[in-house]
């Protein structure tokens, strides 16, 4: 694959990357670079995560390693659970992101370096670097207590710097709530004597009725639904005719089903035209805001190609 190839792959459907420049420097190493995403083990694994998961297949298949982090004690410091409960989260979590597609990534549990004397002396270090105000904003996003944080969720940012450091990772992989984190690592880690990470950023999906994806609205497909509950998800599913922006029916033909399948099919009556190929999502954009595709035809195709892609992990999780 050539550099240009292995950018456009692994700048596909992010956000931003920080900064291609300093990427494109990595890849034109003469050593394999190395990239890694945490996960919180916390509740049912969803689409939102396979954003991330997807990310690292394209890295991986631009030639980096890949590191998985299940970051069990990040989420014990985030309320997540016993010790033990986030951890046999953690272990199925592992199991679905491979059955995913994940494949040949290192699987590392937080736990297993993360009390180590010279680990937890960089936390500290760090932290004569860090003021509470850039702590607390860099939790926000993702703490579960943000009217009433603890102390905890504060030390939690300092050690997902010192993860990116203590990993020996180039390429630092979140959803685009983790920025403000990871622009912590960025201009704090140089100074406790480790490099800067890159940084790619995923966006956040929106739920299935267009509003924030929230698990007590249940406005998002898990991995465990079944085939009928995927169908009946989707068919419920905000798809506005002719418009796709904002289209969560949309983003997941974006985010999932072409960058896993390239050439899609949307399956109509005869009478409707018959079946339709796309070869990308402009494509399939401009039938869509011509009138050519209906929207329950893209959702009908959305199910079809969705639990195509999850029969793995059911197999897993069932």
């Amino acid at each position: 694959m050539r550099l240009k190839e292995k950018i456009e792959l692994v700048c596909r459907n992010a956000v931003e990357v920080i900064t291609v420049n300093e990427l494109e420097t990595l890849l034109k190493m003469e050593r394999k670079p190395t990239a890694y995403a945490g996960y919180e083990p916390s509740g049912k694994i969803h689409l939102g995560h396979i954003l991330t998961v997807n990310k690292l297949i394209d890295l991986k298949n631009a030639g980096f390693d890949v590191i998985v982090l299940l970051a069990d004690l990040h989420a014990y410091l985030n309320e997540k659970g016993s010790l033990e409960e986030v951890r046999e989260t953690a272990r199925m979590n592992m199991e679905c992101f491979k059955a995913i597609g994940l494949k040949g990534a290192k699987f590392i549990f937080g736990s297993s370096y993360q009390l180590d004397k010279e680990y937890i002396l960089d936390v500290l270090m760090l932290a004569r670097h860090t003021t509470l105000l850039r702590a607390r904003r860099s939790m926000d996003e993702v703490s579960r207590s943000v009217e009433n944080p603890k102390v905890s969720q504060m030390i939690y940012p300092l050690m997902q710097a010192v993860d990116i450091a203590k990993l020996k990772v180039d390429v630092a992989v979140g959803g685009i709530d983790q920025r403000k984190i990871h622009m912590l690592a960025r201009e704090n880690l140089p100074k406790i004597g480790y490099s800067a990470p890159v940084c790619i950023h995923t966006p956040i999906l929106l739920g299935l009725d267009g509003e924030k994806m929230s698990s007590s609205k249940g406005n998002f497909i898990s991995v465990d639904d079944s085939e009928e509950e995927v169908e009946a998800k989707l068919k419920k599913a905000l798809c506005p005719a002719g418009i796709v922006k904002d289209n969560p029916v949309f983003e997941i033909f974006r985010y999932f089903i072409f960058p896993k399948y390239g050439r899609i099919v949307i399956k109509r009556p005869e009478k409707y035209g018959g079946d339709i190929e796309f070869e990308d999502i402009g494509e399939l954009e401009k039938a869509f805001m011509t009138g050519r595709v209906h929207p329950l035809d893209l959702k009908k195709s959305a199910s079809t190609y969705i639990n195509e892609i999850l029969e793995p992990v059911r197999m897993v999780v069932s």
